[in-house]
């Protein structure tokens, strides 16, 4: 299993879009397939040209930049982790003008496009971001197994690559862990962040038992001993590097007192369930984040594939809420999570349903079928769900 390649559904657009802007950019988390997936591009091309920065033999390689890049200006050139050269930016700009034509570089980054910001200041016009997310669930279900076994195990290891494909649940668990420290202990102070590992792995692991839950950034600073706005330069960091994901409550005109705190994730759910210590299903299940763990693994998928939506979610201080609002210029569509087969939904549900007025909800749970509880309300698994979002125009 560890060798299996699985496809990625963000292939096509990197092809695509080499063919219309000069200069690609994937960006995610390390581990995440970054490398794998731009060696399987490389296949389409006939010059193509692969500089991991680093392995100090390639980093070598751009001592003289202008030099190298005009020695290679027929040819596709992947520059992986180019984080570690920011200031090549500046050269990428005047060779890809110098060049005129699309497809001249795809770079691969571990940081958020804030944290390569000068790739923005410099490249204007001539660049173009993707991101590439752990495996979604869609991209694994090609593996071998029952769907519900293969749900299972997506849920509990999460997306990352090595973890989801580990012989077993020992060594996934060894992975994600090992994965835990090298971040805290190698790529933060690579990023150029002063930031004692053990004090972030502290607020990671606070998020964790607070996620899905509102951000309350004094409580957290008071048990770390930090202020309110370190925390929150904390919080940006992990969101920039893809491990938290922040989720912002809806700005609705509607006469409620809204809650106007974010909730925080943990990206990954496999990532989530290390830092709980959660090693096997059955762990998951007696443990106080199993719904949660649904909501976060479900939610992060939805996001992912139905990226064209804008997200938030709705609280209210009388008690109505919704999980998800999606919303696509006037249409609103509403989520909520559920992590059993025979969902039930409280009162605070239909409430948000009325406060929104929403014509649309659909409740996600690990059921095989949909099915309708009320009009215009479906339980449905994550997948169909997705699938019928998609199809509409």
């Amino acid at each position: 299993m560890q060798g299996k390649y699985l496809d990625r559904k963000l292939h096509k657009d990197i092809v695509d879009y080499l063919g219309a802007f000069p200069v690609v950019a994937i960006l995610g988390a390390r581990q995440v397939g970054k490398s794998t997936l731009a060696k399987m591009i490389s296949l389409e091309f006939n010059n193509y040209l692969y500089l991991d920065l680093e392995k100090p033999s390639d980093f070598r390689k751009l001592s003289e930049p202008e030099i190298f890049f005009e020695a290679h200006s027929d040819k596709l050139i992947c520059l992986d982790e180019i984080q570690r050269i920011p200031d090549l930016f500046s050269v990428l700009r005047g060779v890809v003008d110098r060049n005129d034509r699309n497809g001249q570089f795809l770079i691969l980054g571990s940081a958020s496009r804030d944290l390569i910001r000068q790739s923005s200041e410099t490249l204007a016009g001539r660049i173009i971001y993707l991101e590439l997310t752990p495996f979604l669930f869609s991209e694994v279900e090609s593996v071998d197994g029952k769907k519900g076994e293969l749900l299972r195990k997506y849920w509990l290891r999460g997306g990352f690559p090595r973890s989801f494909l580990a012989e077993d649940e020992k060594f996934s668990f060894v992975w994600r862990e090992n994965f835990i420290s090298t971040f805290l202990e190698r790529d933060i102070p690579q990023l150029n962040f002063s930031i004692p590992a053990e004090t972030l792995h502290r607020l990671w692991k606070m998020c964790a038992h607070n996620h899905g839950q509102l951000l309350n950034s004094s409580k957290l600073g008071e048990a770390i001993g930090v202020s309110h706005t370190t925390i929150r330069s904390y919080i940006d960091i992990l969101s920039q590097t893809f491990m938290l994901r922040v989720l912002f409550p809806l700005e609705a005109n509607v006469k409620k007192r809204l809650i106007k705190s974010p909730k925080v994730y943990i990206r990954d759910c496999g990532i989530l369930h290390a830092l709980l210590e959660i090693e096997t299903f059955d762990d998951l299940l007696g443990h106080p984040v199993y719904g949660l763990s649904w909501e976060g693994m479900a939610m992060e998928n939805i996001i992912t594939e139905l990226s064209d939506w804008n997200f938030a979610f709705y609280r209210t201080s009388a008690g109505a809420e919704m999980d998800l609002v999606m919303m696509k210029g006037r249409k609103w569509v509403g989520v909520e999570f559920k992590a059993s087969v025979s969902p039930q939904v409280s009162r605070g549900f239909w409430n948000a349903i009325d406060d929104l007025k929403l014509g649309e909800v659909w409740i996600i749970s690990p059921v095989e079928e949909q099915y309708a509880i009320k009009e215009g309300v479906k339980v449905s698994p994550l997948g169909h769900f997705i699938s019928a979002i998609k199809k509409r125009v």
